[in-house]
């Protein structure tokens, strides 16, 4: 397998965690990322289940876990910022064992420190031609795989794999950085109302605030590299609603990141097409409320190498993922529509159960209980 070449198109997590396991076996890997500089920051993600195992195989779940975020607890608030109920954060999302929650900038680092692989910013994909590529900026190279692993709305799929959809689950997301005039400090704040969820969290009580504002919607027309046009439908659907919407949005032009898509899925029939591969949320991405998207790259990019230096290929990797793939989307299906309920009785059940939680004597397996298919689909294959 010496000597092989891998071109990967993306430098988020699937991609340099790919790129870590295909130096150790001898290929030559190249990543190209659109962006200019390494993305640092962004918003918060899980590592759960079967990912954990692939971060302790890559010696990086001990320093993973030195940059967790720490949260401590998650909080439910009125209209008018009253408190409706505080429960510990671990118990209330589930994390157990070697699970972790950290930034998605903190994780992009480790990876790209310890995979070893020659990583070109500023430049992209731009012709395809079985082993040949041409980029953005004119220079071309052959490469015996090609991997996709540039996120939901993947410009390389999109090249080779037009057919490939997007099931839009019925809501958008936004998350940008606020100064923390809330004060704080390893807390979450959730915000409902019919059709929209607001939620606010920082580690340090000095440091900024992230927000996440989430809304119900049928697919929307707008230019994706727009960032203005995006900020204004988000306006247009929290302006003057309850909580801090106002005050959240009139720190968007200052928001020094931003983030805005649609809650979708993946709907691939194959993970790849001639030399190329799909890997991460260009293949698979459950959705960001599945919390799954993260540990799916991992663990595909451990498949991914896995199957490459063995000899079962883009077949064997998509036989081994596919049924953890499947389960992961079934999961982050569910949680869609649980996410921004559609009716204030359903909001006001999840209140009361919140405010009466804390006192059920056996509230971990309460929580167990509500939470067990995103452990099966968390733990739906063995590494």
């Amino acid at each position: 397998m010496t000597n092989r070449k891998a071109l990967i198109s993306g430098a988020g997590v699937a991609g340099p965690a790919l790129a870590y396991w295909l130096v150790r076996s001898g290929w030559d890997v190249t990543i190209v990322e659109r962006a200019p500089e390494l993305r640092a920051g962004g918003y918060k993600v899980d590592v759960r289940g079967a990912a954990t195992t692939v971060l302790h195989k890559m010696g990086l779940h001990a320093a993973a876990k030195e940059r967790d975020t720490g949260m401590k607890q998650v909080t439910y608030v009125r209209s008018d910022g009253r408190k409706i109920a505080s429960l510990p954060a671990d118990l209330l999302m589930g994390r157990r064992g070697d699970d972790l929650e950290i930034m998605r900038g903190d994780l992009g680092l480790l990876l790209a420190d310890a995979c070893g692989a020659d990583v070109v910013y500023g430049d992209s994909i731009s012709e395809i031609s079985d082993k040949s590529v041409t980029f953005a900026s004119g220079r071309t190279g052959e490469y015996d795989v090609i991997v996709a692993a540039d996120g939901l709305n993947s410009t390389t799929r999109q090249r080779v794999m037009p057919e490939v959809i997007l099931d839009h689950l019925g809501a958008y997301i936004s998350i940008f950085e606020v100064p923390n005039d809330l004060g704080l400090e390893r807390e979450e704040i959730m915000y409902t109302e019919p059709g929209r969820l607001i939620f606010a969290y920082a580690m340090d009580a000095d440091g900024p605030a992230r927000v996440g504002m989430t809304f119900a919607s049928e697919p929307l027309t707008y230019d994706r590299r727009d960032v203005s046009a995006q900020k204004d439908l988000l306006r247009a659907a929290f302006a003057g609603r309850g909580w801090r919407s106002d005050d959240f949005l009139a720190a968007l032009d200052d928001a020094p990141d931003f983030y805005f898509d649609s809650l979708s899925q993946v709907q691939a029939s194959s993970y790849s097409s001639g030399r190329v591969v799909l890997l991460g949320d260009a293949a698979y991405c459950p959705s960001p409320a599945a919390g799954q998207g993260t540990s799916l790259a991992l663990v595909g990019a451990y498949v991914l190498a896995e199957q490459l230096n063995n000899g079962g290929g883009f077949d064997g990797y998509e036989r081994i993922m596919r049924p953890y793939v499947e389960k992961n989307l079934a999961f982050g299906r569910k949680m869609a529509k649980d996410m921004v309920p559609g009716s204030r009785l359903a909001i006001g059940f999840r209140n009361y159960g919140m405010r009466t939680l804390k006192f059920h004597p056996r509230k971990e397996q309460v929580i167990d209980k509500v939470l067990a298919p995103m452990h099966e689909a968390a733990n739906a294959i063995a590494i």
